[in-house]
């Protein structure tokens, strides 16, 4: 990931095998970048909760997330709740955390700002 470009300005790329997989010290400095978002799994997921006042806020969430997957082509976990959706990103096809995760979480930390 270049210095110059913001995650959230970022766009994703086809990731596959383990040699894309992200390592710690890559995570740490991504992760540093996204206030909220906290490392699963042992480290193979990134996840935040994302608050609203009501079920049509989280839903306008939802739906805009889900603009952001299609055209990015990387997909989250959601948990849809009333008043809250948790976000989980990993990246199956290198089995664990890409650049794509981080690019996709700073988009979606984006529609809340």
């Amino acid at each position: 990931m270049s210095d110059l470009i913001a995650l959230a300005d970022a766009h994703c790329s086809p990731r596959r095998g383990k040699e894309q997989r992200l390592g710690e010290a890559a995570t740490r400095e991504l992760l540093a970048q996204l206030p909220g978002w906290e490392l699963v799994e042992d480290g193979a997921a990134i996840r935040r909760t994302f608050r609203f006042d009501d079920y049509y806020r989280t839903m306008a969430f939802v739906n805009a997330l889900a603009h952001i997957a299609h055209r990015e082509d990387h997909h989250p976990d959601l948990s849809v709740h009333y008043d809250k959706c948790v976000v989980r990103y990993s990246t199956h096809d290198v089995g664990g955390l890409s650049e794509n995760d981080f690019i996709c979480a700073a988009k979606a930390d984006r529609l809340v700002d």
